[in-house]
């Protein structure tokens, strides 16, 4: 991420811990890392400035920064552009909306521009980017069901290929977080054995699975599902689907995009009523078009239309992931959901921070951890960004 800065203090602010808020509270943060932290009535009045850059929230909150485990892109450049122009922009874009982490995503494609994409990630990664951390890489497909692509070019598809997995995840060790794939094609239960093994989270989507063939998959280790509702066959009183099993699953981490036009917001309720917290984690699945003016887009080589902030496909005109961005969906999540502040923080923040294997450093305020850290306003629109002490946003 570059060079961390030197020590500041945030106070004054309204801090969202991982089950409170603390309403008027300060924070210091010495070489990126979050060292001490109270109550203001707690503030050590011998700190008067000086050397010490002081940051006055008037008020206003402080989140633990958004983790985006599924971004296909953003103001006007895509993770298949295979570039590291593009990331870089991807990574700027979304952070003047609190995300500090994220995945870069692909779409199904050609083997070969799958693994240019890996390889633009692997370099953003080790670069200094003023923006969010690229903190792995998740393929959404190519082992999808061809019934059930929803925005994904059909030509590509493939069945799950253990070699086409270790080809992909060669570009760069350990850098492929998580593999989207349909539970029910032929091999789908090796790759996923494949992948639990290697510490790659697969991923239950774009499939036509029934329960059955979905709870074979959660049993073979498949512990999350790729944007809940979307591109998999839904919940119907004689039968399952793949919807019923995912909810059903205690093991099972449900992607929500919180945009109110995915998933109705009533049934935003009710998966948060069903699944809690702990299983549920905010998304976007922004492509390129989010941050830009409605109008013609392209999702990979597909052409998509924007109107009124909604993607679909010229063709078909099926949704064609989102202009959303972490903000709005932890606006969304509290404005019209009714959860609580440090709720919409868990599973914007802490829940992707854990199943990314960084609890230990990331995912919410507490002390010893990296200050990736979002600052909002009442209305909950973003003021400042930090990553790992180093502000890349202020508005």
């Amino acid at each position: 991420m570059g060079e961390r800065t030197s020590t500041f203090i945030i106070r004054n602010a309204r801090l969202v811990l991982d089950d409170t808020v603390v309403e008027s509270g300060w924070l210091r943060v010495e070489n990126g890392v979050i060292r001490e932290m109270g109550e203001e009535n707690s503030f050590p009045q011998s700190v008067t400035g000086g050397s010490i850059d002081i940051i006055d929230a008037h008020g206003q909150w402080v989140l633990p920064g958004l983790i985006d485990i599924h971004i296909h892109g953003g103001d006007g450049y895509e993770v298949m552009d295979g570039t590291v122009k593009a990331m870089e922009a991807i990574s700027r874009f979304h952070a003047t909306h609190g995300t500090t982490g994220w995945l870069p995503t692909t779409l199904t494609a050609p083997i070969d521009d799958l693994e240019r994409a890996v390889e633009a990630a692997s370099e953003t990664a080790r670069r200094p980017v003023y923006g969010a951390q690229v903190l792995g890489v998740h393929l959404e497909g190519p082992f999808i069901s061809p019934e059930r692509c929803g925005a994904q070019n059909p030509a590509f598809v493939i069945p799950p290929s253990i070699d086409v997995l270790e080809r992909l995840a060669g570009v760069a060790e350990g850098l492929v977080k998580k593999v989207t794939i349909a539970p029910e094609r032929e091999g789908a239960i090796e790759a996923i054995r494949w992948m639990r093994s290697h510490d790659i989270i697969p991923s239950i989507g774009h499939t036509d699975g029934t329960l059955a063939e979905t709870l074979a998959g959660v049993s073979a280790g498949a512990t999350h599902a790729t944007h809940l509702f979307n591109a998999m066959r839904g919940l119907h009183h004689r039968e399952g689907g793949t919807v019923g099993a995912v909810l059903l699953s205690e093991d099972v981490v449900c992607e929500l995009i919180a945009d109110g036009h995915h998933v109705d917001v009533d049934v935003m309720k009710l998966v948060y009523r069903v699944k809690g917290r702990d299983k549920m984690v905010l998304i976007t699945d922004a492509m390129a078009a989010a941050g830009k003016p409605d109008g013609h887009y392209k999702l990979g080589e597909l052409d998509v239309i924007v109107e009124g902030g909604v993607a679909v496909l010229e063709e078909g005109h099926n949704l064609a992931g989102s202009t959303l961005t972490m903000d709005a969906a932890v606006r969304n999540m509290v404005r019209r959901v009714g959860v609580t502040m440090w709720d919409a923080a868990h599973m914007a923040s802490t829940v992707p921070a854990r199943e990314l294997g960084l609890l230990n450093a990331k995912g919410s305020i507490a002390l010893g951890k990296d200050a990736d850290l979002v600052m909002m306003d009442e209305a909950l629109h973003v003021v400042a960004t930090w990553v790992a002490g180093q502000q890349v946003f202020v508005r």
